[in-house]
């Protein structure tokens, strides 16, 4: 692992046992400090990674370092061990067990690679600009995975989308399909399933790579194995605990795949938008233009497809555009728009199968609840295809004329 800076401890009393299974380790300098010094200690130390033993700790205390954290730049990860009590939204609980050191070491190292990436971020924006996990509202930027068909599901439910996006499954079977469609910033395994089910998922889930990092947490039966997965925690069915636990790493893992999808547009020379993973506005006017010309020129089709989401809720256009950036084929690109749709360009597709695709898309959109309301997700699709004497501005205003017939 890479070298970030000392790892901070911050604790009352005596040395926290946990403190020792860093020391065994001997892969970072280890600075110990009370919480009377802690605030000191952070700015002069300036450490890679925060350890807070939080049991039974003062919560003003706890609060005032975690919002001394929050804002220093690069990321700089703070974990909870052991909380008995409600945490800030950037402190990320573990529940720690001497039998199993080497599961802090796994968290300790997925945090410290979220940190790492932002410092490459950092390194390569130009011009220099601010990119924060305080610019990451989980309501807005994040996404939960519910799997589970227990008793407690509906009140997980209703805990979790009052603050975050959540997409329901109530089989594995579902569970798995969203996870390769769309891009998912946590798991909560509810109820409902017999422990040799979570064991089979948790094992299936710990052998992908996709999937090591990923926040999960268990509140069914409780899993006797221990499984490669850095942000497994297991926890009790209570829902407001559920939320608490899941939302701080849930809202880690969006700003990491943030910070990813802002070195693809650093890549692309901006033309990505580092949001929705989607084209700017710039870049697909002039991908447009260009494939319109090829295509009355060479020949071939050319299709595309609006898809208008509730303006309302501009949370759904964020999904949706994300769920289409990462389905759609190579040769196809799409943009969002600022009226809440999201247009996409089907590269050699007639009519026909430009409306199978759009509609095997928006499929994919219908499981996600959006703050206190659970609305279909799934648009409005309108398809248009590219006739022989159109242009890219006729094409364009012969799509924008069916999306308000099938709106209407």
């Amino acid at each position: 692992m890479s070298q970030q800076g000392p790892i901070l401890i911050v604790s009352a009393g005596a040395r926290p046992s946990f403190a020792s299974a860093l020391d065994e380790t001997k892969l970072f300098p280890v600075v110990d400090a009370d919480w009377a010094e802690a605030a000191r200690a952070v700015e002069q130390v300036r450490p890679g990674a925060v350890l807070v033993a939080s049991s039974g700790m003062i919560n003003p205390a706890l609060e005032s370092l975690a919002k001394q954290i929050a804002v220093r730049e690069p990321y700089t990860p703070m974990i909870a061990i052991d909380a008995d009590r409600r945490l800030p939204d950037n402190a990320i609980p573990f529940a720690y067990s001497g039998d199993h050191p080497e599961r802090l070491l796994a968290r300790i190292s997925s945090v410290l690679r979220v940190r790492s990436l932002h410092t490459t971020v950092m390194r390569r924006l130009d011009p220099p600009r601010r990119v924060a996990i305080s610019d990451i509202d989980p309501a807005r930027d994040a996404t939960v995975l519910l799997i589970g068909r227990g008793g407690t599901y509906p009140a997980l439910s209703v805990a979790l989308g009052e603050r975050i996006g959540v997409v329901g499954a109530l089989s594995i079977e579902a569970a798995a399909r969203h996870l390769n469609a769309r891009d998912i910033d946590g798991i909560v395994l509810a109820d409902g399933f017999t422990p040799r089910v979570v064991d089979a998922f948790l094992t299936v889930l710990a052998e992908d790579a996709r999937f090591r990092n990923l926040p999960v947490i268990v509140t069914s039966a409780a899993p006797r194995a221990t499984y490669e997965l850095a942000n497994l925690e297991i926890v009790d069915s209570d829902p407001v605990r559920v939320a608490a636990s899941v939302l701080p790493m849930a809202r880690q893992h969006a700003f990491e795949v943030h910070l990813s999808r802002t070195l693809r547009s650093i890549d692309a020379n901006g033309l990505i938008d580092a949001r929705t993973g989607l084209l700017t506005r710039a870049a697909f006017e002039r991908d447009f233009a260009t494939a319109v010309y090829q295509g009355q020129s060479c020949g071939g089709g050319l299709s595309v497809a609006r898809f208008a989401f509730d303006p309302l809720h501009p949370r759904a256009q964020l999904d949706g555009s994300r769920i289409i950036s990462r389905l759609m084929r190579q040769s196809d690109f799409g943009v969002a728009e600022g009226d809440a749709s999201v247009l996409v360009v089907f590269a050699e597709t007639d009519l026909r199968n430009a409306h199978m695709i759009a509609r095997r898309l928006s499929a994919v959109m219908r499981h996600t609840s959006h703050g206190k309301r659970n609305a279909d997700a799934e648009p409005v699709v309108s398809a248009a295809t590219l006739l022989p004497n159109d242009t890219a501005k006729s094409l364009l205003a012969r799509l924008a004329g069916d999306a308000h017939r099938a709106a209407s």
